[in-house]
């Protein structure tokens, strides 16, 4: 059954999970901070290095869907739209955005990690507003945005009551016609217990009034390192088949009516 067809859209609290509720939002935003700090201290960067063969094909592959998404939508112009990322990091999405043809006025980024943020600042044009703190606590005007960004944040968050939150503050932030789009991985990683994949039955449950638009991305990235040391030029080959993606590029588009 397609994940969007409405027999599916059941109420959230029984749709998702239920472990690890916590009744404090502020619970989670600090155990995201302690997971963040724990990996810095833990995982060697350079398996994130734009370096690294088998990083660069998975951006370079997300940067494609990106973009023929974009052209199917009928935007062959996106001076003119309004985009946010949330959980922004240092900037590193926001720049790809400016390369594409996003107008710095338009294009905005929120991240909850000080140390990012301050990254993030010196990198991105002053003219591309930044904030801190919370997303969930932003005062975005509703339907301001055409689309509304998030990369790889939702399987960080690991309380089922935060993640509806957010989505449903992601949400409202959508303009009719406009969309948040995702990208997340869609399984467990079994060597990290500071993630939890997102199943795309899941990404339903979270904004059940959306229209989900599916691509399956991303090399397995245990894999993708391995075959990448013997040549880059097999990655392609692998990603071939549709079962060794472990990621979802996701257009959730919001109805005109």
């Amino acid at each position: 059954m397609n994940p969007s067809d409405p027999r599916r859209r059941d109420s959230r609290p029984s749709a998702l999970p239920t472990t690890q509720l916590q009744s404090d939002p502020h619970d989670e935003t600090r155990a995201v901070a302690d997971r963040y700090a724990r990996r810095a201290r833990t995982i060697d960067a350079r398996l994130y290095s734009m370096l690294s063969p088998d990083v660069w094909q998975t951006v370079q592959e997300r940067q494609r869907a990106i973009l023929k998404l974009f052209k199917r939508l009928g935007w062959p112009d996106l001076r003119g739209l309004k985009l946010i990322e949330v959980g922004c990091g240092s900037g590193v999405n926001l720049l790809e955005f400016l390369r594409i043809g996003f107008a710095p006025q338009n294009l905005s980024g929120v991240e909850l990690l000080p140390d990012r943020l301050a990254m993030a600042r010196r990198v991105l044009p002053k003219t591309l507003q930044l904030h801190g703190g919370d997303a969930c606590l932003l005062d975005l005007p509703a339907g301001s945005q055409d689309v509304v960004f998030q990369a790889t944040v939702f399987s960080s968050l690991l309380d089922t009551d935060f993640r509806i939150r957010l989505a449903e503050r992601m949400w409202s932030w959508v303009k009719p016609g406009g969309g948040v789009l995702w990208y997340d991985f869609t399984v467990n990683n079994p060597k990290n217990p500071d993630v939890r994949g997102v199943p795309l039955r899941h990404v339903q449950r979270l904004f059940p009034q959306g229209r989900l638009n599916v691509t399956r991305v991303t090399l397995a990235p245990p894999l993708a390192r391995k075959i990448c040391q013997l040549s880059p030029s097999l990655y392609p080959v692998f990603n071939a088949v549709p079962q060794l993606r472990t990621h979802a590029l996701v257009w959730i588009e919001k109805p005109l009516s």
